[in-house]
């Protein structure tokens, strides 16, 4: 699995990086078929008493790619809010997955 990190008007220091990589090992945790990460980080300020922070994920799994974004006062909040947009997303679709590796067709029609 590789990771890309990005920060788009903001400086991506250890402390970010590490912060990250390990709310991103749940993610990794729950569904270890991820073929590669891209998050991006970034300050978006339309007015200045307005200032926001942006997180962005781009996940690639086999046949599926997952895009979330997630908007917060802090950085750490929106990466916060983006691991958890995230984790859901994979849950629901390895359940999806493991839904459809039911018995094969054969044996259902053997019964008839």
């Amino acid at each position: 699995m590789n990771l890309l990190l990005t920060g788009q008007h903001v400086d991506i220091s250890p402390a970010i990086r590490e912060y990250v990589e390990t709310k991103l090992e749940r993610v990794i945790r729950h569904f270890d078929q991820i073929i590669d990460i891209a998050v991006i980080l970034g300050v978006e300020k339309p007015s200045e008493k307005d200032k926001r922070q942006r997180a962005e994920v781009n996940l690639r799994v086999k046949g599926n790619v997952f895009h979330l974004d997630h908007y917060a006062e802090d950085l750490y909040a929106a990466i916060d809010g983006l691991v958890d947009k995230l984790d859901r997303q994979v849950l629901k679709h390895k359940e999806k997955i493991q839904s459809h590796q039911h018995a094969p067709v054969k044996h259902l029609s053997a019964g008839l």
